[in-house]
């Protein structure tokens, strides 16, 4: 049986892109492979967090808005967040929702010091990771997208640093046994990510990016897997050797993909 995930639902993507590739909630329904009746989609924005925690497992989504820009639901969210770490429920926070779960839990976030980190990138895996529910199965480094200003700077007290890149030292974490949030993008696919490079093409001139050089090197990114794998962590009621050979299987057939391009 399919668990029942709530996406809590943090913003929007583009118009232009939602109108032909779906919008962030969609994206991310797609990556855990699981079926539409077992998926709650709670707009934040919107509707503020739901009123109890009555599922399985919890997905924060990305957004266009900033942390830091104190938005009047964030505070009830991180509320809410805590209560649900406190209970041991798993949560999976993708680039805003990382830094949302980080900021709930006394982390700080704010503006990276060196800019902006757009396109597919390289992600390395920590010795700390080895023995991680989700990243456990990664291999050492794996391609990613990403897209993000803002950061986390500084991690929750007891968090658990599981992954980097060149640019971005927090590319994963883990709070409590089974909160992560991921800075890059394991639900966006290759024509996303192009599409948001192009979106940003004036301000990575700015920051001295060549936009067509990023979007030349943008790939399919095996990092889709991570959301198969939290489905199974999340109570597929498969036993835990089960849920770590769909976290792989899933991962060797994204990296399929990658070596075909």
């Amino acid at each position: 049986m399919s668990p029942h995930v709530t996406i809590l639902k943090a913003g929007s993507t583009h118009p232009d892109i939602a109108e032909h590739h779906g919008d962030f909630e969609d994206w991310v329904e797609a990556g855990l492979g699981i079926s539409q009746s077992s998926v709650q989609v709670v707009d934040l924005q919107q509707h503020g967090v739901p009123e109890d925690r009555n599922t399985d497992a919890v997905v924060i989504t990305g957004a266009h808005e900033m942390v830091t820009d104190g938005q009047p639901w964030v505070r009830s969210a991180a509320e809410w967040i805590c209560r649900a770490v406190s209970e041991n429920m798993p949560i999976l926070g993708i680039c805003y929702g990382h830094q949302l779960l980080a900021h709930s839990l006394g982390g700080r976030v704010d503006y990276h010091p060196e800019g902006r980190e757009v396109g597919t990138v390289s992600v390395k895996v920590l010795p700390e990771a080895s023995r991680d529910p989700l990243f456990g199965v990664l291999p050492p480094v794996f391609e990613a997208h990403c897209s993000h200003a803002q950061s986390v700077l500084e991690l929750p007290e007891g968090a658990i640093r599981l992954a980097m890149s060149d640019f971005e030292p927090m590319q994963a974490f883990r709070v409590g046994s089974c909160a992560w949030g991921v800075q890059f993008h394991p639900e966006f696919t290759g024509p996303v990510m192009v599409r948001y490079i192009e979106k940003q093409r004036d301000s990575l001139v700015e920051q001295n990016m060549d936009a067509d050089q990023l979007i030349r090197d943008v790939r399919e990114s095996p990092a889709s897997a991570v959301l198969e794998r939290f489905a199974a962590i999340a109570g597929t009621g498969r036993s835990s050797d089960d849920a770590s050979r769909v976290g792989s299987s899933a991962w060797q057939e994204s990296d399929q993909v990658v070596e075909r391009e």
